[in-house]
């Protein structure tokens, strides 16, 4: 077994099509056929199955790809780390991010990214999660970092952390007290929230439900940040990630429980865009940010309770 046989499994197993496969790796169909069926034979079992004009994963097709790729997307970028000089890398990387990560995360990686690779111009746009995908579909966008979209649409998904959301409020709310707040204390309890077309929204729906809950919302916004400064001038509730806010004054922070609203935030990118080396160091760079101690979403998802 060899890589060639990794690159023209992935390939199939991408586009479920023989022709478009052999298209992608720039060998002929019956070159590509004749390397799957080797490799085949190597595992001693068959990875695809044909129904019609159709092609399929098996059950050991699918196992052998969810350990596959990720295996050659660490080699893909490993060879293009030693392949590519970072002090000469050029041109211009376009990222996008929703507010939750434009706050802290966002400008942390650029401070790290931009000091590795003075010459390469960051075009950063804060998004919501529909239009990230959106724009990495068409190719306008190198780079993502949202949530995991309902719909894959061609993009790949690498999760980095989760993260809790939390209660916001005045502090001299009756709940601002609170070590932490059980959702069914949330009924009735006045609140703004995102619209009902943001995911996150619809999670929380979801955790009301399962809680019994139905706090009454009586502003619904389609950003986080005049939902923040709502909760600030009118003593409303919001619930919101710790990414969201950056050392707000006049907000108190809350955990939540029964049930804990969580979230997976990560990298998105197109699979079938080429990605740019200035991409990959980019995602490199967010991946090591999330990692640090004191930095980045990981620690801020669990930072404790704080009264401003």
């Amino acid at each position: 077994m060899e890589l060639r046989h990794l690159r023209y499994f992935l390939a199939v197993a991408e586009t479920l099509n023989f022709t478009r496969a052999a298209d992608k790796v720039h060998v002929t169909q019956s070159t590509l056929s004749h390397q799957i069926r080797q490799l085949e034979d190597d595992l001693g079992q068959p990875l695809f199955e044909r129904v019609g004009r159709r092609v399929i994963l098996t059950e050991s097709g699918q196992t052998f790809y969810e350990h596959v790729e990720p295996i050659m997307r660490q080699v893909d970028e490993a060879v293009g780390a030693v392949k590519d000089v970072p002090d000469e890398l050029r041109g211009e990387l376009r990222i996008a991010a929703t507010h939750s990560f434009n706050v802290q995360l966002i400008p942390q990686c650029l401070a790290v990214f931009m000091k590795r690779f003075p010459l390469i111009r960051v075009v950063v746009e804060e998004l919501s999660g529909d239009q990230i995908s959106d724009g990495l579909v068409n190719g306008t966008l190198d780079l993502g970092i949202s949530y995991r979209p309902a719909v894959p649409r061609g993009l790949r998904f690498e999760p980095l952390y989760n993260e809790e959301l939390r209660l916001i409020t005045p502090p001299d709310h009756q709940l601002a007290s609170h070590r932490r707040v059980r959702m069914v204390e949330l009924n009735g309890v006045r609140m703004t929230l995102l619209t009902g077309k943001f995911s996150t929204r619809q999670m929380l729906d979801e955790c009301f439900a399962a809680a019994g809950a139905r706090p009454h919302i009586v502003a619904e916004l389609n950003a986080i940040s005049p939902m923040v400064e709502l909760v600030r001038r009118t003593g409303l509730c919001s619930i919101v990630s710790d990414n969201a806010l950056k050392d707000e004054a006049g907000i108190v922070s809350i955990p939540l429980e029964s049930p804990t609203p969580v979230r997976t935030p990560g990298l998105l990118w197109s699979q079938s865009q080429h990605r740019l080396p200035a991409s990959r160091f980019m995602a490199e760079t967010v991946r090591q940010v999330v990692q640090s101690p004191g930095q980045g979403g990981k620690s801020r998802a669990r930072r404790r309770q704080s009264s401003r």
